[in-house]
Formats: C-alpha cells, structure tokens, sequence
C-alpha cells in the first residue's frame, strides 16, 4: 500500500490582534450602557445588572491572554461588537480563499512542489462563508492546482476528519499530492456580549501538503501511521445559524444563532472522550503512551488539554510535550492543533512520535497519529 506523509504546513495570522484588557474594556463598557438602559427594571429587582468581565476571569478560566482577528475595530466597538467585514463581489477572492492562499503558499513552499501538482483540495473548517460554489473549488482555481476539490465540516474536528480523508485518498492512488486547508473566522460567530465566552475565538487559517511517500521531496517528513475518528451526538455546543434561518422567520442577529456552549458540560464529557480516543489509537497500533514525544492538541481550554495529556501519559506534561499556542491565538477551532503542529514539530528527530487531535462540537473527536521519517 501507499504510504501518505505529511510534507509542508502553513500558517496565516491575521494583522490584528487584541488582548483581554482590550476585550474587557470594550465589553465592560457595554455593560454599563445595558445597565443605565435598564436601570429602572434592575431598581425594581425585575432583571438583573449585567456582570463585567475581567482578564483574570478570563486567564483563570481558559489560558488566553490574546487573540488575532480579521478586523478588530468592529469587535472593540460596544455599540458594534461584531467584526466588520466588507460584501465582495463574486469576481474577487471570497476572504477565505484569500487566508486560504497565503496558508497554502507557505506549505507548498516548505513541501517543494507547485501548486499543479496537487490534485486534491479540501477546506475544511467550522464555517463557510457561503454554500455554494465550494471555497474548495474557488481556492483550487486560484492557486491553479488540478485534480478535485470539496468543503467539509465537522465543526473542531474539520482538519484532522479533513486529514483522514486526504491520507486515504492518497493511500488508494485516487490523489497523490493533496492540500488541507482550515480558514477559520471564528470572530463572525462568537458571541461578544456573552459573558461567559466572549473570550474564547480567534481567526487563523492553517494549510497541510498529504503526499505519497513515493513522491515527497521536503527533507522533512511526517508519516501518516492511522486515523481514528469518532461521533457522538451532543447539543451541548451549538449553532442555529442556517439558509432555514429566512424562511422560518427567526431573527438572524438572535443569540441561538452564534456559538452557544454549555462550558461546564462540554469540559466533563468531552475530555474522557478524547482521552480515551488516544489510548485505544495508540492500543491499536501497539504504541505505548509512553512513546509519545508530543501531543499536539485541539487549542480550546488549557485545563482540557492538561487533563487529556494527563490522562495519556499518566502523568503531568511537559510544556514541550503539548504545546499550548492558545494563549496567544485563543481557541481558533479546527485551526488549533494544526497550529500547534506548525510551530511545534521542527525541533524533534527522526523517529519521533505525536498525535495531532482535535475535538469539538458534534461531539466529535480525530486523532492521527504521526511519525518523523526525516
């Protein structure tokens, strides 16, 4: 069989970036407007005062301390609180193609082959800007690649399902070089006047080179050794945002249609799921945990990601051992663990093995493992 590698990695950082005091402030000051507004029901005890937020709220709560956005005026704006980002016409780059672009360049470049040479495209990611034609297919004719392309979601889990799929194109010859690409705008779907979560996303794109081995020129390499992947249905994280929206005469502004979690929830059920996802992978490829070099993991919460590495490795990680690259782009959805794989994967050696695993809204949950060949 065809063995499929990971060859190139890119990253696309947006220009803008805010830190919690910012955020807090912005928020901080719309609560107090919200206030004076209801001042009257809140003096009657018929409502209650909004709460303000804090950075030591946030830190405590999450492990972010800053995040990177598309457009940070339009978010920091407490009459606004949403990123504004201009309608383009249809004969220009829609702005995920665009993110798109610069990540893919970058992993092409570091892969040493062309774009003519992909022959599979697929951007997966939590969000897509329209339904139809496919980013996919938009991005494939911009960089002039050939082949096939598609968009998928799998909310948080899109790039390592994304992965899977690639890897096993190019294990039975229906691709031999493909290109997995994650544009996440997360800041168009968060909530900002949520308390509890107006902290929580940032933007980024991220971009993967899947080839067969047989072909792969880039001095550094990571083989694909397998794929586990699982579902398990949960309203616990959700979006309602949908074409259905306009025809069922639901508000489009209402909060039902941004992200809505139950944090608590998400972090009691989700973090035993993913952790033992992990163990029985490595079982089923007769690792041990105790192999692992590194686990890249999906960039959503510090405490989670702690507890699963914990729960791997049975016993606390090392920083060097999962990465946390949360701090600075927050949680950027299936962007995350990709992320954290692209700054962290240079420094080992041949021989090394990691787990890059994502985990989100569905539940869904991937874990690939990988191996540095060279």
């Amino acid at each position: 069989m065809t063995h499929a590698v990971i060859t190139g990695t890119g990253l696309y950082t947006p220009p803008h970036a805010i830190g919690n005091e910012a955020l807090v402030a912005a928020f901080n000051s719309w609560v107090d407007a919200e206030n004076r507004r209801h001042a009257e029901a809140i003096e009657r005890g018929e409502r209650e005062p909004l709460a303000y937020s804090s950075s030591e709220f946030i830190v405590k709560a999450s492990g972010i301390h800053s995040r990177y956005v598309l457009d940070a005026d339009g978010i920091l704006d407490p009459e606004r609180m949403r990123p504004r980002l201009d309608e383009r016409p249809d004969e220009a780059h829609s702005i995920q193609c665009e993110m798109g672009l610069a990540a893919s360049r970058e992993a092409l470049e570091r892969a040493g082959i062309g774009a003519h040479e992909v022959d599979l495209v697929i951007v997966a990611c939590s969000n897509l800007e329209r339904a139809y034609p496919a980013v996919a297919v938009e991005l494939q004719a911009a960089l002039g690649a050939s082949g096939h392309a598609f968009d998928m979601n799998v909310a948080c889990s899109s790039a390592t399902f994304a992965i899977d799929v690639a890897a096993n194109a190019v294990r039975s010859g229906g691709a031999r070089r493909a290109l997995v690409v994650s544009p996440e705008i997360c800041s168009a779907h968060l909530n900002f006047r949520d308390r509890d979560s107006h902290f929580i996303f940032g933007d980024a794109c991220t971009a993967l080179v899947i080839e067969a081995d047989d072909v792969a020129r880039a001095d550094s390499r990571f083989a694909i050794l397998g794929s586990k992947l699982t579902t398990r249905y949960s309203n616990a994280i959700r979006n309602n945002a949908g074409f259905l929206n306009r025809i069922t005469d639901s508000d489009p502004l209402a909060g039902d249609k941004l992200f809505v979690q139950e944090g608590r929830r998400v972090f009691k059920e989700v973090c035993p799921l993913v952790a033992q996802l992990i163990a029985d992978h490595l079982a089923e490829l007769e690792l041990a945990a105790g192999e692992l070099s590194r686990l890249w993991l999906h960039q959503a919460n510090r405490h989670m990601n702690d507890m699963i590495a914990r729960r791997v490795l049975g016993r606390d990680p090392g920083i060097e051992e999962a990465p946390v690259i949360l701090d600075r782009y927050a949680n950027t959805s299936s962007a995350g663990s990709i992320i954290a794989f692209h700054l962290h994967r240079d420094d080992l050696p041949a021989g090394a093995l990691g787990v890059v695993c994502s985990f989100g809204a569905g539940y869904s949950a991937g874990s690939i493992m990988l191996r540095k060949v060279s």
